[in-house]
């Protein structure tokens, strides 16, 4: 018997755990730990920041769906990982040992890297659920007083998506309100042009969304570097190409909403050999860790190189799909282990991607995610709106089934019209 552990429930811990509790032995134990007892379907967390979802309808516990398909689960955060002796330290100084490790947690958010910055700062987030709701709560009264607001994505965010698609929520609910015309917004990000999305872009994503963004009347600041968030004022440095700074700007905002760059958790961070310098966690080919290779790593921890070099530092995204073409890779390469072979499944690694823009929105696809492609693609409509809505109620229906298809492939694709990917 093999004790095989997944370290995280979020989009890659919870299919990561049904997908190996399938592909592994009868004999075998899967457990999941989590510093959480609850999933939070998080591209859904944009629409609770204004209340257009309630907590109750995009998270559900977790220990209930897992041990009903014979999964442990462990309720508890990680204080820190000994791979050397093949352990987990838990926070409440118990201990879980492991033949095999999936990390699947997640980032750090490290809304600390940048003063007043973040929801204990001078900024909201739609990072995790709880960050939603404080900010649904601002939202709420800030509409009782509207005026200036910046939104975007500061230096080292890899996640963009959300940032866009907060931008445009926040202006049909402005609008639904009626008091659209009293908000001047500005969105504020590290990419080198709109529409960029760590990505290097994808089809004409600048050029589309540089309409978007006119015909909603936001303005835009790229290459842009936030050094401090006081109470109503942010502190940008424009850069030019070159890396040096074009100008300082002082933007006033009574509202803002930035997303911050990414780390590794403390409990994996300056493992030698097993995390880069921010913590992710260095995987080959087949998501393994080339020093402790019965580790694996999932999901948004995992260490990918910037899609290109930028005049501000930018990271890559992990979007859904790509996420679960890692979780099918890991739990058959580690079914492999198991059965005396070598791993030999990579994922796909392709970044498809439904945002949500409140009325509207943006689908796009790119295959591979680097540069160059063989399909480059991206559409607008509102269509997308429609599809994400439905998506969100199949994804979260899939998890509490703990069915283990291709979520995205089997849905997304479909909506988009194209055939299945390999």
């Amino acid at each position: 018997m093999a004790h095989i552990v997944i370290l995280g429930a979020g989009i890659g811990g919870l299919p990561m755990a049904y997908e190996m509790k399938e592909a592994a032995r009868k004999e075998d134990k899967i457990t999941v730990i989590s510093n959480t007892d609850y999933f939070q379907f998080t591209p859904s967390n944009p629409w609770a920041a204004v209340k257009w979802r309630e907590r109750d309808e995009i998270t559900f516990p977790i220990a209930p769906y897992l041990e009903k398909r014979g999964i442990h689960f462990i309720s508890q955060g990680a204080k820190r990982l000994h791979p050397d002796q093949n352990r987990i330290e838990l926070v409440n100084g118990e201990s879980v040992e492991y033949d095999y490790l999936v990390i699947a947690t997640g980032p750090k958010l490290a809304f600390d890297e940048i003063p007043g910055l973040g929801p204990d700062g001078n900024t909201q987030s739609v990072c995790h659920i709880d960050h939603a709701e404080q900010s649904a709560s601002a939202w709420e009264t800030f509409c009782e007083q509207p005026g200036p607001v910046v939104v975007g994505a500061v230096q080292g965010a890899s996640c963009f998506g959300p940032a866009y698609e907060y931008a445009m929520i926040m202006d049909t609910d402005l609008r639904r309100r009626k008091i659209r015309d009293k908000v001047p917004m500005t969105f504020v990000t590290s990419e080198p042009y709109i529409g960029h999305l760590g990505l290097g872009g994808v089809g004409d994503s600048r050029g589309l969304m540089e309409s978007i963004m006119r015909d909603r009347h936001i303005k835009w600041i790229c290459n842009a570097k936030v050094t401090k968030v006081d109470a109503g004022k942010m502190f940008v440095a424009e850069h030019n190409d070159d890396g040096s700074v074009r100008k300082e700007h002082e933007l006033p905002f009574n509202y803002s909403m930035m997303l911050p760059a990414f780390k590794g958790i403390d409990a994996v961070f300056g493992i030698e050999g097993l995390t880069n310098p921010r913590g992710f966690i260095v995987i080959d080919p087949y998501q393994r860790n080339p020093k402790f290779q019965n580790i694996f790593s999932v999901g948004v921890c995992v260490a990918i190189p910037p899609v290109e070099p930028t005049p501000v530092p930018t990271g890559t995204p992990k979007t859904g799909y790509m996420i679960e073409s890692m979780v099918t890779a890991a739990a058959l390469n580690i079914r492999a282990l198991l059965d005396g072979h070598e791993p030999k499944e990579k994922p796909t690694w392709n970044a498809i991607c439904l945002a949500d823009f409140g009325d509207t929105g943006a689908a796009f696809v790119a295959l591979p995610q680097i540069p160059p492609r063989n399909t480059n693609w991206f559409k607008e409509g509102k269509w997308v709106h429609l599809a994400k809505v439905a998506f969100e109620k199949y994804f979260i229906r899939k998890m509490k089934k703990g069915e283990t298809d291709p979520v995205y492939e089997k849905f997304v694709l479909n909506v988009m019209g194209i055939k299945r990917l390999k």
